[in-house]
């Protein structure tokens, strides 16, 4: 049965992620199959006419004032892929090529497209049978969308490029042969229909964003369990005080910050050594304000991703048996710039978490130097905290922003282009990395932790601490601490750690 009508119905960045699980059924119900054909039966008509239409019956780009006859039409868009699949570097996920299969259905079936049924029909199939695409990760400039990516993408709906079969990469004509699919021949518009748009941009924020989410609350739970490990005070996220500035993402992470230290033995304000200090430093008081600012981000770009993957992103548009509209909805320029906005905000909650290891390194308020009591010998934490230090800074170093950058293409026809791919690319890459500095976090603090014993902590925050301990001993003397640190990379990104 199906939950989830494409072309109809509203896609969000969890609906994605659930059709690409086969959580949630997606396909074609009438209305859609209706809008399609009454499309195609547009473009066959200004196909036949002798009028000059922009890829219907004429070439791309600069050929744009090149008509082209009706018995050349089939070869016109077979050429168009092939010669725009011109992607390099290692393949993307197996599973951003679904996202991208999934959105561009949902994107063909509002009825604006000219592709025909039984293409979409042929997509869907992909999707439902894990035929993957193998896309190479780059060469889109973000405009006229993703071309080079989307070429690869469907060169297979004609036995061309290569599908993934589990890990191996295997040629598309085998594996059509395998499922007794023929080749489709492909129809006017439909090559422009398929390789215009922002699909590879989009799979890399939906991708991301699915990981940015987990990771915000994340944030919340290391920076906790590393305050815990200070004995840092819990003032800093009073409800009054955050009422009075009130961002959406501050008040959520003081609220959250409550939460994840209520009922705690061992906050600064519980313990007697409350002469020797006023205030927390930034990294520790501070984190509503720089953690909820990268959750403004991220509201920011999952609101525009979520207007996206719901939007006719190709082109030309066809409106009616006469009008076919060659506008510049496949510029990823609405993208890439809160992509690169998200990839600011991730980088940040790296940077206040590789602060709080170094403080907790500091020897103060009842820690030992470099979180050992048998430091000289033995060199304790010191290290790790360089690997964070390195992880920052290659963060930083991908922070800039590619959609602030231009080069013209097509002889000056597409002389702006977003960058919105690289935008995507680097967002995931940020990601990636901040997954491993909280996993070196969440060992400073559990080590940290344990030299407020025999305080005890809140029930989320003790259970963490179990599962930290389950994998990563006490450190007594050095040993060799990769294993240790791969084992909690592990947990995070598995999404292992209870955030609320």
């Amino acid at each position: 049965m199906i939950m989830f009508n494409y072309g109809i119905d509203t896609l969000t960045v969890d609906k994605v992620i659930a059709i690409t699980k086969k959580e949630l059924k997606a396909g074609l119900n009438e209305q859609a199959m209706n809008n399609i054909n009454t499309c195609r039966a547009k473009v066959n008509k200004m196909a036949a006419s002798d009028k000059a239409v922009y890829g219907i019956n004429t070439g791309f780009g600069p050929l744009c004032d090149t008509q082209i006859s009706p018995e050349e039409t089939s070869l016109l868009q077979k050429n168009l892929l092939i010669t725009h699949a011109v992607g390099v570097g290692n393949p993307i996920d197996k599973f951003l090529s679904k996202i991208m299969l999934i959105t561009k259905v949902h994107a063909l079936s509002q009825g604006f497209s000219g592709v025909r049924l039984e293409v979409v029909e042929r997509i869907i199939y992909f999707i439902e049978n894990d035929l993957l695409p193998v896309v190479p990760e780059q060469g889109s400039v973000g405009a006229s969308g993703d071309l080079a990516p989307l070429s690869h993408l469907f060169l297979p709906l004609f036995g061309e490029g290569d599908f993934w079969v589990d890990n191996e990469i295997k040629p598309a004509k085998e594996v059509l042969e395998s499922h007794h699919l023929d080749p489709i021949e492909l129809s006017s518009k439909e090559g422009l229909g398929l390789i215009n748009g922002t699909q590879f941009i989009l799979a890399h924020a939906i991708n991301g964003l699915k990981k940015m989410e987990y990771l915000l609350d994340l944030a919340d739970v290391a920076g906790a369990m590393s305050l815990e490990g200070f004995q840092g005070s819990a003032s800093p996220f009073k409800k009054e005080l955050h009422e009075i500035r009130p961002f959406k993402g501050n008040i959520k992470v003081a609220e959250r910050m409550r939460m994840l230290l209520h009922d705690s033995q061992n906050l600064h304000s519980h313990s007697n050594n409350t002469c020797d200090r006023v205030q927390d430093p930034y990294s520790i008081r501070c984190m509503p304000q720089v953690h909820g600012a990268s959750r403004n981000a991220y509201a920011h770009l999952k609101e525009l991703a979520e207007i996206e993957m719901n939007s006719v992103t190709d082109n030309p548009i066809v409106l009616s048996d006469t009008e076919a509209i060659s506008g510049g909805n496949f510029h990823g320029q609405p993208l890439a710039m809160a992509l690169d906005y998200a990839t600011i905000a991730t980088a940040e909650l790296g940077n206040i978490a590789d602060r709080r290891c170094y403080l907790l390194l500091e020897g103060k308020y009842g820690l030992p130097r470099l979180l050992t009591t048998a430091g000289g010998l033995n060199s304790g934490f010191m290290i790790p905290q360089y690997t964070t230090a390195a992880l920052v800074t290659e963060n930083k170093s991908l922070c800039f922003p590619p959609s602030a950058d231009s080069v013209p293409t097509s002889m000056g026809q597409e002389d702006h282009v977003s960058m919105g791919s690289i935008s995507g690319r680097k967002f995931n890459q940020v990601l990636g990395n901040l997954e491993k500095i909280f996993a070196i976090e969440f060992m400073y603090a559990a080590q940290a932790m344990e030299f407020r014993r025999p305080n005890t902590f809140s029930e989320i925050i003790e259970h963490n601490f179990s599962l930290i301990r389950s994998k990563v001993d006490k450190l007594e003397e050095d040993r060799i601490l990769k294993d240790d640190i791969n084992a909690l990379i592990k947990l995070v990104r598995e999404q292992a750690f209870k955030t609320a």
